[in-house]
């Protein structure tokens, strides 16, 4: 079923999985990522965020998290086939920090907005753009958009220069329908983009939304290795490798990266499929009230937080993500 269409995949472990671990991620862990990615034949690597840490004012965090261009360079000493991104949200990035692509080790800059946002998000890819970088707009909260809203966007969007449109599934709330629905809207708006689906695994739907996507022909697939990523974590790296029948792709890199540094990782902190990650999921919420729960002595009273959530009395929770 996916062995006509171009894939790409798109590693994201150490920037969405240092959302769980505030980016404490060692270099030498980091730099085996990109060898063991390198050896899977993953075509990217996600490796932080090009935020900026005076825009996050008091935001404490690994250095993945503000990614600085001379520590790249000293990090990853030499590039392989595999292309490294970052990712920068709306009011959170300085354009001066960003440099023309030749003196940069990234390929790829990934512009994460708000519907409000896609004005704003359009002028940075234009910026980036013509940096000479690959440029993607990930549009969040999707389950959240009105039809019309999301209409206007798309058409907006397809006049711009960017390559890649994301849908993404911010609250693990979509199921195959949601994701069959949501990709041929984006198919017939953006008839000359470039598509990637991101999805979170609240409903243990991470893996089979993004086969589904690729299977319509969406290129560009996020996972990240073990799953690590926010809350209930994302698609498993090793799962789409194993399944896209590509001769270019090897599970056993992987599985080492798994049992060398996620294993331990994972001793510590937690992500995945957890009961109120899937109560929130189910709920179309965002994760950040399990996330609470989850840090309180209260962790596993899942009865209590599900009767919490849907009693009527109980405000719709603001939806400004991270």
């Amino acid at each position: 079923m996916t062995k006509d269409y171009n894939h790409k995949i798109v590693d994201c472990t150490i920037r969405d999985g240092g959302l769980v671990n505030n980016w404490d991620f060692s270099v030498k862990m980091v730099q085996d990522m990109y060898a063991g990615l390198s050896e899977a034949g993953v075509e990217y690597m996600e490796i932080g965020y090009k935020n900026s840490a005076k825009l996050l004012k008091g935001a404490e965090a690994g250095p993945w998290r503000f990614l600085n261009e001379d520590f790249l360079k000293e990090v990853i000493k030499t590039k392989t086939d595999t292309k490294l991104s970052a990712l920068v949200d709306i009011g959170r990035v300085d354009e001066n920090d960003i440099l023309p692509r030749e003196q940069s080790h990234l390929d790829l800059i990934r512009v994460a907005t708000y519907i409000k946002d896609v004005p704003k998000a359009l002028e940075l890819v234009e910026k980036f753009n013509g940096y000479g970088y690959e440029t993607s707009i990930n549009i969040m909260a999707l389950s959240h958009v009105m039809e019309n809203e999301l209409t206007e966007a798309l058409e907006e969007i397809s006049k711009s220069p960017v390559d890649v449109v994301y849908v993404v599934d911010s609250y693990g709330s979509m199921d195959h329908k949601d994701v069959d629905y949501m990709v041929s809207k984006f198919q017939r708006l953006l008839p000359n983009k470039q598509l990637g689906v991101h999805m979170h695994n609240n409903m243990q739907l991470a893996f089979s939304n993004t086969i589904l996507g690729a299977g319509k022909g969406v290129q560009f697939l996020d996972s990240s290795v073990y799953g690590m990523g926010r809350a209930a974590g994302n698609c498993p790296t090793e799962l789409l490798v194993s399944y896209l029948k590509n001769t270019r792709y090897e599970l056993r890199p992987v599985l080492d990266l798994v049992e060398r540094h996620l294993v331990p990782i994972r001793q510590k902190v937690e992500w995945g499929y957890v009961i109120p990650y899937m109560i929130a999921g189910v709920l179309n919420e965002h994760p950040r009230s399990g996330m609470a729960l989850r840090a309180s002595d209260d962790r596993d009273k899942f009865v209590e937080f599900y009767d919490k959530l849907t009693s009527p009395e109980v405000m719709p929770t603001n939806h400004h993500s991270d």
